[in-house]
């Protein structure tokens, strides 16, 4: 798992087909210090994330087919939101 900051969301009119429907988010992932680690990387979001939010990501394949309910390619995920 690791905390990242939504900076954006992906819009695509051509997907691979488990990506239909689903929301998707580039989200800057952060080292412990609050630094970059990285390049951004695209995560799916079923919590209703908003830009500038920090995330807690995990990029564990079978949490996300399990998520959605299918197998996909897609690798990280949003599984929560800051406490506000």
């Amino acid at each position: 798992m690791q905390l990242g900051v939504v900076i954006g969301s992906a819009t695509s009119t051509v997907k691979h087909q488990t990506f239909q429907g689903e929301r998707l988010l580039v989200v800057q992932l952060l080292t412990s210090d609050g630094g970059d680690d990285g390049e951004p990387v695209l995560a799916f979001d079923r919590l209703g994330a908003g830009r500038g939010e920090t995330v807690l990501l995990t990029n564990d394949g079978k949490i996300l087919q399990e998520m959605i309910g299918r197998d996909t390619p897609g690798r990280w995920s949003v599984l929560g939101l800051p406490n506000t």
